[in-house]
């Protein structure tokens, strides 16, 4: 496609790195990610995918802004509260960006749609905060052979990735995880608190890998784990490598469709 002069003004400071160009803004332009949430990691995802032109950005979301949400959730404002967060979402994103098409899918992701959703992107973002999404994630980006761009939140941690199972050499998400952790494993931010500027970190580390992963620049996370500790501050980025005895990806798997027996709690 060709830039626009508006457009040429716009992104200048990202046409003139090398690794991006004219070329590249122009592949954002066109490239589609959905991104899994518009809480504390999609906010800043949101933001700034948006601002860097990703040409459609997809928001799956069920909930609606609440007044806890606002100390870390920067895509929603405190008159949003009581309005669903695909809805705010959308119109900061519109308020930063008018290139950018936002689709609305205002419902939870599980196994009705998650095929269908994922089928019409280039890429997955995961912010969502609970294991039986993110198992869910990580299968259906591998049998669709969609990149998966996922990071979560701690009290004061952060954990980034990229899952590529389907290729040779990368691991998924059950690589790391072979198994269903208890659903108390993973307490949620009502439960347990999370300072809200680590969400800024976490999700505008992710927009970063989202980017390189659609331009191809760079090293990307694929095979490696960053953790991040704000008390400490301090960075410790993980090789991962593939477990062979992985029931998704492993040379010999176990899953082979989606089992909803997979994707329950306990």
């Amino acid at each position: 496609m060709k830039l626009t002069d508006e457009q040429i003004e716009r992104y200048a400071r990202h046409i003139m790195l090398p690794e991006i160009g004219g070329a590249g803004q122009a592949r954002l332009l066109e490239s589609r990610v959905l991104l899994v949430g518009a809480g504390g990691l999609g906010s800043p995802l949101a933001l700034y995918l948006a601002a860097a032109g990703v040409g459609v950005i997809g928001i799956i979301d069920d909930d609606v802004v609440s007044l806890s949400n606002l100390q870390r959730q920067i895509a929603h404002k405190t008159r949003d509260i009581g309005r669903p967060k695909t809805d705010s979402a959308a119109e900061s994103i519109s308020a930063i960006n008018p290139d950018v098409r936002v689709i609305r899918h205002q419902a939870r992701l599980d196994l009705e749609n998650v095929r269908e959703l994922i089928g019409d992107y280039d890429l997955v973002a995961d912010g969502c905060d609970n294991f039986a999404t993110k198992f869910l994630l990580n299968d259906a980006c591998f049998f669709q052979r969609k990149p998966l761009v996922a990071a979560a939140l701690g009290r004061f941690e952060g954990q980034l990735s990229t899952f590529r199972g389907y290729e040779e050499g990368k691991p998924c998400y059950r690589c790391i995880f072979p198994s269903m952790p208890p659903a108390d494993a993973m307490p949620d931010c009502a439960t347990a608190g999370t300072l809200g500027l680590v969400a800024g970190v976490m999700g505008t580390l992710q927009g970063i890998e989202v980017v390189k992963e659609l331009l191809g620049i760079g090293e990307g996370m694929a095979g490696f784990l960053l953790i991040y500790d704000a008390l400490d501050t301090a960075f410790r980025k993980i090789k991962v490598r593939p477990d062979p005895g992985c029931r998704l990806c492993g040379p010999q798997p176990a899953i082979t469709m989606l089992d909803p027996a997979e994707y329950v709690t306990g």
